[in-house]
Protein backbone atom coordinates (compact mmCIF):
# COMPACT_ATOMS: atom_id res chain seq x y z
CA UNK A 1 0.00 0.00 0.00
CA UNK A 2 1.26 3.48 -0.86
CA UNK A 3 2.58 5.46 2.10
CA UNK A 4 1.10 8.89 1.49
CA UNK A 5 2.29 12.12 3.08
CA UNK A 6 0.10 15.07 4.01
CA UNK A 7 2.16 17.91 2.56
CA UNK A 8 1.82 20.22 -0.42
CA UNK A 9 5.34 19.32 -1.53
CA UNK A 10 4.34 15.65 -1.66
CA UNK A 11 1.26 16.48 -3.77
CA UNK A 12 3.54 18.35 -6.21
CA UNK A 13 5.84 15.32 -6.32
CA UNK A 14 2.93 13.00 -7.16
CA UNK A 15 1.94 15.33 -10.00
CA UNK A 16 5.51 15.31 -11.34
CA UNK A 17 5.44 11.50 -11.38
CA UNK A 18 2.01 11.32 -13.05
CA UNK A 19 2.35 10.14 -16.66
CA UNK A 20 -1.16 11.45 -17.41
CA UNK A 21 -0.63 14.93 -15.96
CA UNK A 22 -0.35 16.52 -19.42
CA UNK A 23 -3.98 15.70 -20.24
CA UNK A 24 -5.11 18.39 -17.78
CA UNK A 25 -3.88 21.00 -20.28
CA UNK A 26 -6.37 19.68 -22.84
CA UNK A 27 -9.38 20.83 -20.81
CA UNK A 28 -10.81 24.22 -19.89
CA UNK A 29 -10.68 24.62 -16.11
CA UNK A 30 -13.38 26.99 -14.74
CA UNK A 31 -12.07 30.23 -13.23
CA UNK A 32 -13.46 32.60 -10.61
CA UNK A 33 -14.23 36.29 -11.10
CA UNK A 34 -10.55 37.16 -10.52
CA UNK A 35 -9.38 34.67 -13.13
CA UNK A 36 -8.07 32.04 -10.71
CA UNK A 37 -8.57 28.37 -11.54
CA UNK A 38 -11.22 26.78 -9.38
CA UNK A 39 -10.91 23.32 -7.90
CA UNK A 40 -13.28 21.33 -10.09
CA UNK A 41 -14.40 18.08 -8.47
CA UNK A 42 -17.76 17.71 -10.21
CA UNK A 43 -16.96 15.48 -13.17
CA UNK A 44 -19.48 12.97 -11.84
CA UNK A 45 -22.17 15.53 -12.69
CA UNK A 46 -20.76 17.31 -15.77
CA UNK A 47 -17.33 16.71 -17.25
CA UNK A 48 -15.13 19.59 -18.36
CA UNK A 49 -14.91 20.72 -21.97
CA UNK A 50 -11.96 19.45 -24.01
CA UNK A 51 -10.21 22.30 -25.78
CA UNK A 52 -10.66 20.44 -29.09
CA UNK A 53 -14.46 20.26 -28.81
CA UNK A 54 -15.03 23.55 -30.62
CA UNK A 55 -12.81 22.48 -33.50
CA UNK A 56 -14.70 19.20 -33.93
CA UNK A 57 -18.08 20.97 -33.92
CA UNK A 58 -16.83 23.78 -36.16
CA UNK A 59 -15.76 21.21 -38.75
CA UNK A 60 -19.34 19.97 -39.01
CA UNK A 61 -20.75 23.51 -39.12
CA UNK A 62 -18.33 24.31 -41.93
CA UNK A 63 -19.32 21.22 -43.88
CA UNK A 64 -23.00 22.03 -43.36
CA UNK A 65 -22.38 25.59 -44.60
CA UNK A 66 -20.50 24.44 -47.69
CA UNK A 67 -22.26 21.19 -48.56
CA UNK A 68 -25.81 21.42 -47.29
CA UNK A 69 -27.55 18.05 -47.58
CA UNK A 70 -24.56 16.63 -49.46
CA UNK A 71 -22.75 16.55 -46.12
CA UNK A 72 -24.52 13.28 -45.40
CA UNK A 73 -22.21 11.68 -47.97
CA UNK A 74 -19.38 14.13 -48.66
CA UNK A 75 -18.57 15.75 -45.30
CA UNK A 76 -15.10 15.06 -43.91
CA UNK A 77 -16.89 12.72 -41.52
CA UNK A 78 -20.00 11.86 -43.57
CA UNK A 79 -23.12 12.28 -41.48
CA UNK A 80 -24.88 9.17 -42.73
CA UNK A 81 -22.61 6.76 -40.86
CA UNK A 82 -21.41 9.28 -38.26
CA UNK A 83 -22.49 7.28 -35.24
CA UNK A 84 -20.31 4.42 -36.47
CA UNK A 85 -17.20 6.59 -36.02
CA UNK A 86 -17.84 6.50 -32.27
CA UNK A 87 -18.64 2.83 -31.87
CA UNK A 88 -15.27 1.14 -31.48
CA UNK A 89 -13.88 3.73 -29.07
CA UNK A 90 -17.03 3.67 -26.95
CA UNK A 91 -16.97 -0.14 -26.99
CA UNK A 92 -13.41 -0.11 -25.62
CA UNK A 93 -14.48 2.15 -22.76
CA UNK A 94 -17.28 -0.20 -21.65
CA UNK A 95 -15.59 -3.49 -22.55
CA UNK A 96 -17.93 -4.60 -25.31
CA UNK A 97 -17.93 -5.78 -28.91
CA UNK A 98 -18.59 -2.97 -31.41
CA UNK A 99 -21.79 -4.71 -32.51
CA UNK A 100 -23.05 -4.52 -28.91
CA UNK A 101 -22.77 -0.73 -28.59
CA UNK A 102 -24.54 2.24 -30.11
CA UNK A 103 -24.58 5.97 -29.26
CA UNK A 104 -28.13 7.31 -29.45
CA UNK A 105 -30.88 9.25 -27.66
CA UNK A 106 -30.65 10.23 -24.00
CA UNK A 107 -30.08 7.88 -21.10
CA UNK A 108 -33.67 7.58 -19.85
CA UNK A 109 -35.01 7.20 -23.39
CA UNK A 110 -32.58 4.32 -23.88
CA UNK A 111 -33.64 2.83 -20.56
CA UNK A 112 -37.27 2.87 -21.64
CA UNK A 113 -36.37 1.31 -25.01
CA UNK A 114 -34.51 -1.46 -23.22
CA UNK A 115 -37.35 -2.13 -20.80
CA UNK A 116 -39.85 -2.33 -23.65
CA UNK A 117 -37.77 -5.22 -24.99
CA UNK A 118 -36.38 -6.86 -21.85
CA UNK A 119 -39.10 -6.33 -19.25
CA UNK A 120 -41.68 -8.88 -20.35
CA UNK A 121 -43.87 -9.58 -17.30
CA UNK A 122 -46.05 -12.64 -16.91
CA UNK A 123 -48.74 -13.47 -14.38
CA UNK A 124 -46.19 -15.25 -12.19
CA UNK A 125 -43.06 -13.22 -12.95
CA UNK A 126 -43.60 -9.46 -13.07
CA UNK A 127 -41.58 -7.71 -10.33
CA UNK A 128 -38.59 -5.44 -10.85
CA UNK A 129 -35.64 -5.32 -8.47
CA UNK A 130 -33.95 -1.93 -8.30
CA UNK A 131 -31.02 -0.68 -6.26
CA UNK A 132 -31.12 1.23 -2.99
CA UNK A 133 -31.52 4.99 -3.47
CA UNK A 134 -31.32 5.01 -7.28
CA UNK A 135 -31.02 8.17 -9.30
CA UNK A 136 -34.58 9.59 -9.45
CA UNK A 137 -34.90 9.27 -13.22
CA UNK A 138 -34.35 5.50 -12.90
CA UNK A 139 -37.08 5.10 -10.32
CA UNK A 140 -39.48 7.23 -12.37
CA UNK A 141 -38.79 5.17 -15.48
CA UNK A 142 -39.15 1.82 -13.73
CA UNK A 143 -42.35 2.80 -11.93
CA UNK A 144 -43.89 4.13 -15.13
CA UNK A 145 -43.08 0.86 -16.90
CA UNK A 146 -44.76 -1.12 -14.12
CA UNK A 147 -47.82 1.11 -14.25
CA UNK A 148 -47.91 0.94 -18.06
CA UNK A 149 -48.18 -2.84 -17.76
CA UNK A 150 -50.97 -2.47 -15.23
CA UNK A 151 -49.10 -3.21 -12.00
CA UNK A 152 -49.08 -1.34 -8.73
CA UNK A 153 -45.59 0.17 -8.61
CA UNK A 154 -45.34 0.05 -4.83
CA UNK A 155 -45.99 -3.69 -4.57
CA UNK A 156 -44.28 -4.76 -7.80
CA UNK A 157 -41.03 -2.87 -7.12
CA UNK A 158 -38.41 -4.43 -4.83
CA UNK A 159 -35.68 -2.22 -3.36
CA UNK A 160 -32.21 -3.63 -2.79
CA UNK A 161 -31.20 -2.06 0.52
CA UNK A 162 -27.89 -1.80 2.40
CA UNK A 163 -27.11 -3.90 5.42
CA UNK A 164 -28.54 -2.45 8.61
CA UNK A 165 -26.39 0.28 10.09
CA UNK A 166 -24.38 0.78 6.88
CA UNK A 167 -24.66 2.51 3.54
CA UNK A 168 -23.17 -0.41 1.62
CA UNK A 169 -25.23 -2.94 -0.30
CA UNK A 170 -23.77 -6.42 0.16
CA UNK A 171 -23.84 -9.21 -2.37
CA UNK A 172 -25.36 -11.37 0.34
CA UNK A 173 -28.40 -9.08 0.66
CA UNK A 174 -28.82 -9.24 -3.13
CA UNK A 175 -28.58 -13.02 -3.02
CA UNK A 176 -31.18 -13.19 -0.23
CA UNK A 177 -33.70 -11.17 -2.22
CA UNK A 178 -33.25 -13.39 -5.26
CA UNK A 179 -33.71 -16.49 -3.12
CA UNK A 180 -36.91 -15.08 -1.63
CA UNK A 181 -38.41 -13.35 -4.68
CA UNK A 182 -36.49 -14.74 -7.66
CA UNK A 183 -39.40 -16.63 -9.20
CA UNK A 184 -41.44 -13.41 -9.25
CA UNK A 185 -38.69 -11.07 -10.55
CA UNK A 186 -38.81 -10.39 -14.28
CA UNK A 187 -36.10 -7.72 -14.38
CA UNK A 188 -33.17 -6.59 -12.26
CA UNK A 189 -32.28 -2.96 -13.03
CA UNK A 190 -29.28 -1.70 -11.07
CA UNK A 191 -27.20 1.48 -11.27
CA UNK A 192 -23.70 0.03 -11.70
CA UNK A 193 -22.23 2.77 -9.51
CA UNK A 194 -24.65 4.18 -6.96
CA UNK A 195 -24.91 7.91 -7.62
CA UNK A 196 -25.28 8.77 -3.91
CA UNK A 197 -22.69 6.60 -2.16
CA UNK A 198 -20.34 5.93 -5.07
CA UNK A 199 -20.45 2.17 -4.47
CA UNK A 200 -19.50 0.05 -7.50
CA UNK A 201 -21.55 -3.14 -7.50
CA UNK A 202 -20.19 -6.58 -8.50
CA UNK A 203 -21.77 -6.58 -11.94
CA UNK A 204 -20.64 -10.03 -13.06
CA UNK A 205 -21.87 -11.87 -9.98
CA UNK A 206 -25.12 -9.91 -9.93
CA UNK A 207 -25.68 -10.91 -13.54
CA UNK A 208 -24.92 -14.57 -12.87
CA UNK A 209 -27.31 -14.70 -9.93
CA UNK A 210 -30.11 -12.89 -11.79
CA UNK A 211 -29.85 -15.18 -14.79
CA UNK A 212 -29.84 -18.22 -12.50
CA UNK A 213 -33.33 -17.23 -11.32
CA UNK A 214 -34.57 -16.64 -14.87
CA UNK A 215 -34.61 -12.82 -14.67
CA UNK A 216 -33.27 -10.35 -17.21
CA UNK A 217 -30.74 -7.83 -15.92
CA UNK A 218 -29.61 -4.39 -17.04
CA UNK A 219 -27.38 -1.67 -15.61
CA UNK A 220 -27.54 2.12 -15.62
CA UNK A 221 -23.86 3.04 -15.92
CA UNK A 222 -24.23 6.83 -15.89
CA UNK A 223 -21.68 6.96 -13.07
CA UNK A 224 -19.62 4.05 -14.36
CA UNK A 225 -18.82 4.69 -18.04
CA UNK A 226 -15.47 6.46 -18.29
CA UNK A 227 -14.98 6.10 -14.53
CA UNK A 228 -14.40 2.40 -13.78
CA UNK A 229 -13.09 -0.54 -15.77
CA UNK A 230 -16.09 -2.21 -17.38
CA UNK A 231 -16.29 -5.55 -19.18
CA UNK A 232 -19.91 -5.65 -20.28
CA UNK A 233 -19.50 -8.42 -22.82
CA UNK A 234 -17.83 -10.70 -20.28
CA UNK A 235 -20.20 -9.64 -17.50
CA UNK A 236 -23.00 -10.93 -19.71
CA UNK A 237 -25.80 -8.56 -18.67
CA UNK A 238 -28.67 -8.28 -21.12
CA UNK A 239 -28.38 -4.52 -21.57
CA UNK A 240 -26.79 -1.40 -20.18
CA UNK A 241 -27.29 2.34 -20.68
CA UNK A 242 -25.18 5.37 -19.80
CA UNK A 243 -24.91 9.08 -20.46
CA UNK A 244 -21.85 10.72 -21.99
CA UNK A 245 -21.77 14.12 -20.29
CA UNK A 246 -20.34 13.10 -16.91
CA UNK A 247 -17.01 11.28 -17.04
CA UNK A 248 -17.13 11.17 -20.85
CA UNK A 249 -17.03 14.99 -21.17
CA UNK A 250 -19.36 15.37 -24.16
CA UNK A 251 -21.29 18.45 -23.01
CA UNK A 252 -24.56 19.14 -21.19
CA UNK A 253 -27.43 16.92 -22.28
CA UNK A 254 -25.36 15.14 -24.90
CA UNK A 255 -26.24 11.76 -26.38
CA UNK A 256 -26.14 8.53 -24.43
CA UNK A 257 -24.78 5.04 -24.96
CA UNK A 258 -26.52 1.69 -25.08
CA UNK A 259 -25.25 -1.90 -24.85
CA UNK A 260 -27.16 -5.00 -25.90
CA UNK A 261 -25.36 -8.31 -25.44
CA UNK A 262 -24.54 -10.17 -28.65
CA UNK A 263 -26.75 -13.12 -27.71
CA UNK A 264 -29.65 -10.74 -28.47
CA UNK A 265 -28.24 -9.61 -31.84
CA UNK A 266 -31.08 -11.31 -33.70
CA UNK A 267 -33.66 -10.23 -31.13
CA UNK A 268 -37.17 -11.14 -32.26
CA UNK A 269 -39.13 -9.78 -29.30
CA UNK A 270 -40.98 -6.47 -29.01
CA UNK A 271 -39.22 -3.16 -29.49
CA UNK A 272 -40.11 0.40 -30.36
CA UNK A 273 -38.87 0.88 -33.90
CA UNK A 274 -37.58 3.83 -35.91
CA UNK A 275 -36.10 4.09 -39.38
CA UNK A 276 -32.46 4.46 -38.29
CA UNK A 277 -32.62 1.00 -36.76
CA UNK A 278 -33.74 -0.47 -40.09
CA UNK A 279 -31.39 -2.62 -42.14
CA UNK A 280 -28.93 -0.22 -43.80
CA UNK A 281 -28.98 -1.77 -47.26
CA UNK A 282 -32.71 -1.23 -47.72
CA UNK A 283 -33.35 1.73 -45.39
CA UNK A 284 -33.87 4.22 -48.20
CA UNK A 285 -36.24 2.06 -50.17
CA UNK A 286 -38.81 3.48 -47.75
CA UNK A 287 -40.67 0.19 -47.41
CA UNK A 288 -43.42 -0.38 -44.84
CA UNK A 289 -41.85 -3.42 -43.14
CA UNK A 290 -39.26 -2.96 -40.41
CA UNK A 291 -36.11 -5.10 -40.75
CA UNK A 292 -33.87 -4.38 -37.72
CA UNK A 293 -30.10 -4.11 -37.95
CA UNK A 294 -28.58 -7.02 -36.01
CA UNK A 295 -27.11 -5.96 -32.67
CA UNK A 296 -27.49 -2.76 -30.67
CA UNK A 297 -27.93 -0.56 -33.75
CA UNK A 298 -31.33 -2.18 -34.28
CA UNK A 299 -32.75 -0.15 -31.37
CA UNK A 300 -31.97 3.20 -33.01
CA UNK A 301 -34.92 5.45 -33.75
CA UNK A 302 -33.86 8.54 -35.66
CA UNK A 303 -30.81 9.81 -37.52
CA UNK A 304 -28.54 11.31 -34.86
CA UNK A 305 -27.66 14.93 -34.04
CA UNK A 306 -24.24 15.38 -35.62
CA UNK A 307 -23.12 18.39 -33.55
CA UNK A 308 -23.60 16.44 -30.32
CA UNK A 309 -21.78 13.46 -31.78
CA UNK A 310 -18.88 15.70 -32.82
CA UNK A 311 -18.44 16.71 -29.18
CA UNK A 312 -18.49 13.06 -28.16
CA UNK A 313 -15.85 12.25 -30.78
CA UNK A 314 -13.57 14.97 -29.38
CA UNK A 315 -13.71 13.37 -25.95
CA UNK A 316 -13.47 9.75 -27.12
CA UNK A 317 -10.30 10.57 -29.04
CA UNK A 318 -8.73 11.77 -25.78
CA UNK A 319 -9.91 8.67 -23.91
CA UNK A 320 -8.51 6.46 -26.63
CA UNK A 321 -5.12 8.15 -26.37
CA UNK A 322 -5.01 8.01 -22.58
CA UNK A 323 -6.37 4.45 -22.34
CA UNK A 324 -8.80 3.19 -19.72
CA UNK A 325 -6.17 1.02 -18.04
CA UNK A 326 -3.93 4.00 -17.30
CA UNK A 327 -6.88 6.17 -16.31
CA UNK A 328 -8.20 3.58 -13.86
CA UNK A 329 -4.71 3.11 -12.38
CA UNK A 330 -4.35 6.85 -11.74
CA UNK A 331 -7.94 7.08 -10.52
CA UNK A 332 -7.35 4.47 -7.83
CA UNK A 333 -4.24 6.22 -6.58
CA UNK A 334 -5.73 9.73 -6.74
CA UNK A 335 -8.91 8.62 -4.97
CA UNK A 336 -6.93 6.76 -2.30
CA UNK A 337 -4.82 9.87 -1.70
CA UNK A 338 -7.96 11.99 -1.39
CA UNK A 339 -9.44 9.49 1.07
CA UNK A 340 -6.20 9.52 3.11
CA UNK A 341 -6.25 13.32 3.36
CA UNK A 342 -9.93 13.48 4.35
CA UNK A 343 -9.50 10.82 7.03
CA UNK A 344 -6.61 12.84 8.48
CA UNK A 345 -9.05 15.63 9.36
CA UNK A 346 -9.75 15.55 13.09
CA UNK A 347 -13.51 16.16 13.06
CA UNK A 348 -16.62 14.16 13.82
CA UNK A 349 -18.73 16.50 11.63
CA UNK A 350 -18.08 14.48 8.48
CA UNK A 351 -17.68 10.85 7.44
CA UNK A 352 -16.97 9.04 4.19
CA UNK A 353 -19.74 6.65 3.15
CA UNK A 354 -18.10 5.37 -0.05
CA UNK A 355 -16.52 1.90 0.22
CA UNK A 356 -12.83 1.93 1.06
CA UNK A 357 -12.04 -1.11 -1.11
CA UNK A 358 -10.76 0.18 -4.50
CA UNK A 359 -12.61 -2.56 -6.35
CA UNK A 360 -15.91 -1.32 -4.92
CA UNK A 361 -15.72 2.28 -6.11
CA UNK A 362 -14.58 4.57 -8.87
CA UNK A 363 -13.22 8.08 -8.32
CA UNK A 364 -16.31 9.46 -6.51
CA UNK A 365 -16.14 9.96 -2.75
CA UNK A 366 -19.30 10.84 -0.84
CA UNK A 367 -18.83 12.86 2.33
CA UNK A 368 -21.73 12.75 4.75
CA UNK A 369 -22.17 15.95 6.74
CA UNK A 370 -23.51 15.33 10.24
CA UNK A 371 -26.80 17.08 10.85
CA UNK A 372 -27.27 17.65 7.10
CA UNK A 373 -25.67 21.08 7.53
CA UNK A 374 -25.42 22.55 4.05
CA UNK A 375 -23.51 25.60 5.29
CA UNK A 376 -20.31 23.54 4.98
CA UNK A 377 -21.00 23.09 1.27
CA UNK A 378 -21.58 26.83 0.97
CA UNK A 379 -18.23 27.56 2.60
CA UNK A 380 -16.18 25.31 0.34
CA UNK A 381 -18.00 26.71 -2.70
CA UNK A 382 -17.16 30.25 -1.66
CA UNK A 383 -13.53 29.18 -1.27
CA UNK A 384 -13.32 28.09 -4.91
CA UNK A 385 -14.37 24.43 -4.87
CA UNK A 386 -16.91 23.21 -7.42
CA UNK A 387 -18.42 20.08 -5.90
CA UNK A 388 -21.90 18.67 -5.61
CA UNK A 389 -24.46 18.60 -2.78
CA UNK A 390 -27.02 15.78 -2.76
CA UNK A 391 -29.93 15.80 -0.39
CA UNK A 392 -30.20 15.14 2.40
CA UNK A 393 -26.62 15.26 3.69
CA UNK A 394 -23.86 14.42 1.20
CA UNK A 395 -21.12 16.36 -0.55
CA UNK A 396 -19.99 14.40 -3.60
CA UNK A 397 -16.52 14.95 -5.01
CA UNK A 398 -14.92 13.22 -7.99
CA UNK A 399 -11.18 13.59 -8.57
CA UNK A 400 -11.20 12.74 -12.27
CA UNK A 401 -7.90 11.32 -13.55
CA UNK A 402 -8.03 13.07 -16.94
CA UNK A 403 -7.93 16.60 -15.58
CA UNK A 404 -7.65 16.62 -11.78
CA UNK A 405 -4.27 16.78 -10.08
CA UNK A 406 -2.98 15.63 -6.72
CA UNK A 407 -2.52 19.29 -5.86
CA UNK A 408 -6.22 19.84 -6.58
CA UNK A 409 -7.27 17.36 -3.92
CA UNK A 410 -4.65 18.53 -1.44
CA UNK A 411 -5.94 22.09 -1.70
CA UNK A 412 -9.55 20.89 -1.53
CA UNK A 413 -8.93 19.08 1.74
CA UNK A 414 -7.17 22.15 3.16
CA UNK A 415 -10.28 24.19 2.34
CA UNK A 416 -12.55 21.49 3.78
CA UNK A 417 -10.58 21.42 7.04
CA UNK A 418 -10.63 25.20 7.34
CA UNK A 419 -14.38 25.29 6.61
CA UNK A 420 -15.05 22.79 9.42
Amino acid sequence: MTEFRNTEAYAHELDRQDVLSGFRERFFIPRDAEGNEQIYLCGNSLGLQPKTTKEYIDNELEDWKNLGVEGHVHARHPWMPYHEFLTEKMARIVGALPSEVVVMNSLTVNLHLMMVSFYRPTKERYKILIEYSPFPSDIYAVKSQLEYHGYDAESALIHLKPEEGTDIVSLESYRRILEEEGERIALVMIGGVNYYTGQLYPLAEMTRLAHATGAMIGFDLAHGAGNVRLSLHDVGCDFAVWCSYKYLNSGPGSLAGCFVHERHKDFDGPRLAGWWGHEKESRFRMGPDYIPIPGAEGWQLSNPPILSMAAIMASLDIFDEAGMDRLVEKSRNLTAYTEYLIKAIDSDAIELITPTEPGQRGCQLSIRVKGADKTLFGKISEAGVIADWREPDVVRIAPVPLYNSYLDVFRFVQILRASL
